[in-house]
């Protein structure tokens, strides 16, 4: 007896077109993938700038005391802010900071709690720089710094 003779498998040879449907659906992710890392390192880079202003008024806040209302405490010296001294120093520090870029800037606080630390927390928008028909209307940031006044 003699073993049934097995046939070559066929080849299917009409695959036309196949790469091309592949080829355009990752061009189109990869596009996609490099629009959403920009639009991410953007939001990123306007919050850090928004943070470092936010700290620089907080800052100023912190060394608005005058030396009248440095407080003795035992062995330490204490300046005492009060929150309108830090509002009146955030509103001056903001007037000369180079803060243009920033879109619908507002301090939403400028204040001291403890009389001895400053805490600021500014608000903006941010707009996408390429995704802008997907947010048209941006997304709003807000950041707080908090400085402490320290007396040697």
């Amino acid at each position: 007896m003699s073993a049934p003779r097995q046939t070559p498998s066929r080849r299917v040879t009409d695959d036309e077109g196949s790469t091309l449907l592949l080829t355009i659906f990752y061009g189109f992710l990869a596009l996609v993938l490099v629009l959403v890392v920009v639009a991410a390192s953007s939001l990123y880079l306007e919050r850090k700038r928004l943070f470092t202003l936010a700290d620089g008024a907080a800052l100023a806040g912190a060394e608005a005391f005058e030396l009248d209302s440095v407080a003795v405490e035992g062995d330490l010296l204490r300046p005492v802010l009060t929150s309108t001294d830090v509002d009146a120093a955030v509103a001056e520090y903001l007037a000369t900071a180079p803060h243009a870029a920033f879109e619908g800037l507002t301090v939403t606080q400028a204040a001291s709690v403890d009389g001895q630390s400053a805490t600021v927390s500014l608000a903006a928008f941010w707009r996408p720089p390429v995704l802008t028909l997907v947010i048209p209307d941006g997304v709003p940031l807000e950041v707080t710094a908090v400085a402490r006044s320290v007396f040697w």
